[in-house]
């Protein structure tokens, strides 16, 4: 018999949530999506977190999940997206909480074949919806293709990372990136240099 998911009304009832079904050590993909989709995106709940920059989407840290996961939100300007990349081995849920996303999967690039990466699927994310994706289903990218809309989501790594590689589309030729936050908590991370990152999601 499935048990019922409970609705969470707003966003730090979905993080209470989070916290329980992250107390276990197994993950249950399929629950942990349907949590995160059962949320209705509510501006009220983000708009603390939700910071724009005009030359490249921020990632902001809203809850390190006692360890087990990360969630953090992320602000997509009109054009702006995210490098090919991989996850580190980590779950990554991906909710869209206002606009829409563009995500391209990708095969991971064979050593024998040099040349332009393969392109397995593409499909626009919209409001509310949740997407899964872990190194055993590929790499994706990550774009907000509108001119004229920007766009914000919700994200959860587990376990947290703070790197990832990174691949040329055209090579497949992969780098190790680091990456950083624009803001945790609601407060802006105090970086002497911030280095553009064009990985993180």
């Amino acid at each position: 018999m499935e048990t019922e998911v409970v609705k969470p009304g707003t966003l730090e009832e979905l993080i209470r949530i989070l916290h329980d079904i992250f107390s276990s050590d197994k993950v249950n993909v399929e629950e942990v999506q349907a949590i995160m989709e059962s949320y209705e995106s509510n501006p009220q709940d983000w708009m603390q977190y939700a910071t724009f920059d005009p030359y490249r989407y921020t990632r902001h840290l809203v809850d390190e999940g006692n360890g087990k996961f990360n969630l953090m939100i992320l602000c997509w300007g009109e054009g702006h997206g995210s490098s090919i990349h991989d996850h580190a081995d980590s779950h990554c849920f991906m909710k869209m909480l206002q606009g829409n996303l563009k995500e391209t999967l990708f095969d991971w690039p064979d050593k024998k074949t040099k040349g332009e990466m393969s392109k397995k699927s593409e499909r626009i994310l919209k409001d509310n919806q949740c997407a899964y994706i872990s190194d055993s289903i590929g790499l994706h990218r990550v774009e907000n293709s509108s001119h004229t809309e920007s766009a914000v989501s919700l994200h959860l790594y587990s376990p947290p990372f703070d790197s990832c590689q990174t691949f040329d589309q055209r090579t497949g030729h992969k780098s190790k990136v680091k990456m950083t936050f624009w803001s945790a908590y609601g407060k802006r991370t105090p970086f002497a240099s911030e280095v553009a990152t064009r990985e993180n999601n």
